[in-house]
């Protein structure tokens, strides 16, 4: 098994992820693209102590962008969706 900060890179905070934390207890992680369903889940249940029902995962391309003539491309990265079991939940800011 791969270490856990090899796994999950970052939290994603934006309105749409406090949304659906709110909702319906989904919380969603930057992840390793070569990372599976088994190894996010794992992770997940053993750095924040919760129970972990389902995992949806995803890969968002990178944009392309422009600095003068010339162009790049930013790289494409994985999105999990965590759906936590009922009780469960993760505070990022302790609030």
């Amino acid at each position: 098994m791969k270490l856990l900060h090899q796994v999950l890179k970052k939290p994603l905070v934006t309105e749409k992820t406090a949304l659906l934390k709110e909702q319906g207890q989904v919380v969603v992680f930057e992840v390793a693209r070569e990372a599976n369903k088994i190894e996010i889940k794992q992770a997940v249940e053993k750095a924040f102590d919760v129970k972990v029902d389902d995992v949806n995962t995803m890969i968002v391309a990178g944009k392309v962008k422009r600095v003068g003539r010339q162009f790049g491309k930013r790289p494409n990265r994985k999105k999990a969706y965590v759906t936590l079991a009922e009780g469960s939940n993760i505070d990022f800011f302790g609030v």
